[in-house]
């Protein structure tokens, strides 16, 4: 995208996260991009650690992940934000039916013109159903005015994807986040949970190492790469 000659009147922008902080580790940057853009942005959240979750979740952890998506909700001034009740680490268990309903209500309250999408390819089974379900609700004649889809890159789930073809993640847009940057770091930080030691996949090391070396490709300090699947004007 890099700059986008095309986007010259406000869009509605949804992002979509299959568990949250995705959408910050893969594009904080863009998000602040497109707000400074003056586009209306959106967040979808597929799962969370849900009451009842054969993996015991505590209130204390619930109520926790509540806070953050409150804090990070703020953080960027989204427009909208839904947050479905699906399982997390349990996606691929709930039916795909159920989820392509659930996320083309939530399109249709929206009506993006753009959507961000995790990578079909990653890793955690969570993100390939998420991919699957929310692909398929974007069929032109169940979302006619979405208008172009990217997949953006997870920091531990893209790049652990077995090194198969068929699961290559080739960027053919970028965008320049270096003046958001380091408010994408303190948005990430809200995360505390989430964020690893360095230099492990998740920690700030690799973000601003991932960062730097996207941003390379297009001669900036940071920027954050998509790979554009769908775009009509």
């Amino acid at each position: 995208m890099v700059n986008d000659k095309y986007s010259t009147a406000p869009q509605r922008v949804l992002f979509v996260s299959i568990h949250p902080d995705d959408e910050t580790f893969g594009c904080g940057g863009t998000i602040l991009w497109h707000k400074n853009n003056g586009d209306a942005i959106y967040w979808l959240n597929l799962t969370g650690p849900t009451p009842n979750h054969p993996y015991g979740f505590t209130n204390d952890v619930i109520n926790k992940r509540e806070n953050q998506l409150s804090l990070i909700n703020q953080a960027y001034g989204f427009k909208q934000f839904i947050n479905l009740p699906f399982p997390t680490q349990m996606l691929e268990t709930v039916e795909q039916r159920i989820l392509v309903g659930s996320i083309s209500k939530a399109y249709a309250d929206i009506k993006p013109d753009v959507l961000y999408l995790p990578n079909r390819s990653d890793i955690h089974s969570d993100h390939r159903a998420g991919f699957a379900a929310l692909f398929a609700a974007a069929k032109s004649f169940r979302s006619p005015y979405i208008k172009k889809i990217l997949m953006y890159e997870t920091l531990s789930e893209t790049e652990f994807a077995p090194a198969l073809s068929e699961n290559a993640f080739i960027p053919n847009s970028w965008v320049d986040i270096s003046v958001w940057f380091e408010r994408k770091l303190e948005i990430i930080n809200i995360y505390d949970t989430e964020v690893m030691p360095d230099p492990y996949p998740r920690s700030i090391h690799a973000v601003k190492g991932l960062g730097a070396f996207r941003g390379s490709r297009i001669c900036v300090s940071y920027a954050e790469a998509f790979v554009q699947i769908f775009e009509t004007r």
